[in-house]
């Protein structure tokens, strides 16, 4: 499925560019208007990504917390380190297992996707352009219906187009 996404400064212009597809005799189910009035981002289903990085951080940190804590305790007893000297032979192993569980969460945390939360990508940028009051036209189908759109959509100068191959 190929998209096009344009962004346009206020409703009324998103409007027309709707009905100069729509007279462009595009089929209507394969366009849409983003924005207040309109669809959300939630509802036409664009992503957070947020929301997909913690996911894959706790699908992650599901094998690599239980992996760094056996991996850190049999560290421990393969080294025989006595850091903790109070703590004597199994307070050390745990403490072992309880540090290498840490690392475990940190590798979830940053391989996992954790600097997505932070915000990346163009999912995030469409969201805050629309939490700052512009519309999106978003135009989905084949490359060819996505061609003969771009130039309807060109002539309402949107403030951003952007084509994407997807899946």
């Amino acid at each position: 499925m190929n998209y096009l996404v344009a962004v346009l400064d206020n409703r009324i212009k998103a409007e027309e560019a709707y009905s100069a597809l729509e007279e462009a005799s595009l089929p209507t189910d394969n366009f849409d208007i983003l924005g207040k009035g309109f669809k959300s981002a939630d509802e036409y289903g664009l992503v957070d990504p947020a929301d997909q990085a913690w996911n894959q951080i706790r699908l992650m940190a599901v094998w690599l917390v239980p992996f760094g804590f056996a991996a850190g305790f049999m560290f421990n007893i393969i080294t025989g380190l006595d850091t903790f000297a109070f703590t004597g032979r199994l307070g050390n192993q745990i403490i072992g297992g309880l540090l290498g569980a840490i690392g475990g969460s940190m590798g979830a945390y940053f391989i996992g996707g954790g600097m997505g939360i932070l915000g990346s990508g163009d999912a995030l940028s469409y969201r805050n352009r629309l939490d700052d009051g512009k519309f999106l036209v978003v135009v989905r189908g084949s490359e060819a219906v996505v061609r003969q759109a771009t130039p309807i959509l060109r002539k309402f100068r949107p403030e951003n187009i952007q084509g994407y191959t997807g899946r």
